[in-house]
């Protein structure tokens, strides 16, 4: 598996950079050990409470991406602390990135407190998820009582399946990605609209955008 390894330390003193090096180098140690090939290598001086830094969302375009499939870490409290740690956590579960960490010399091993808030953030976000796709499936049938035709946003639909190159707004695609929305939930959000598309079709496109 591709590795991206994470470094962090909390202040920027220069005493600091000592602690970078030995945790890049107990990781590299760690990638050794259990087979991973290191495809990045990030490292910041940042504090564990607050999110928004330019490595995490470094890395979590990288795994968004589909450019690395693990992470390497020298325990929990590197990748983040407090509130900040289990949101990290949980989206890196959403992507289905396994941590490995230098303190549990392997795959990292989450306390029962972290293990138990997940499942509560996991069980909340996908009601979430089912109150948003009611509201929208109530919106649709509104318009459509109202005389709005879904079909009208498919067009030629005379032809033979696959011929059509589909269409979809690819600015709302974007924008729910910056909402840290999955391709799955972005697809879903866009059948709910009317447009016909799946999850690889939505992750083609967008990569197709980012590439022009």
């Amino acid at each position: 598996m591709r590795a991206i390894i994470y470094c962090r330390v909390s202040t920027d003193k220069e005493t600091q950079e000592t602690s970078l090096a030995r945790q890049k180098h107990e990781l590299m140690e760690l990638a050794t050990n259990n087979h991973l090939t290191v495809s990045c290598c990030i490292q910041e001086q940042e504090s564990g409470y607050k999110v928004d830094r330019d490595g995490i969302f470094q890395l979590l375009d990288l795994f968004s991406d589909g450019e690395a499939d693990c992470l390497l870490i020298q325990d929990e409290t590197r990748l983040g602390r407090g509130n900040t740690k289990i949101a990290l956590f949980h989206q890196l579960h959403k992507l289905n990135i396994p941590i490995y960490t230098s303190y549990h010399d392997g795959k990292l091993e989450l306390s029962e407190a972290d293990s138990m808030v997940l499942q509560i953030v996991g069980i909340v976000e996908e009601y979430q998820r089912k109150i948003h796709n009611a509201k929208i499936k109530r919106g649709i049938q509104r318009a459509i009582k109202n005389g709005y035709n879904p079909s009208n946003n498919l067009s030629n639909q005379d032809k033979a399946p696959g011929r059509e190159r589909k269409t979809f707004p690819i600015e709302e695609v974007v924008r729910l990605r910056e909402n840290n929305l999955t391709f799955e939930e972005i697809a879903t959000t866009l059948n709910g609209l009317g447009y016909s598309v799946s999850k690889a079709t939505v992750h083609r496109r967008y990569q197709e955008f980012q590439n022009t």
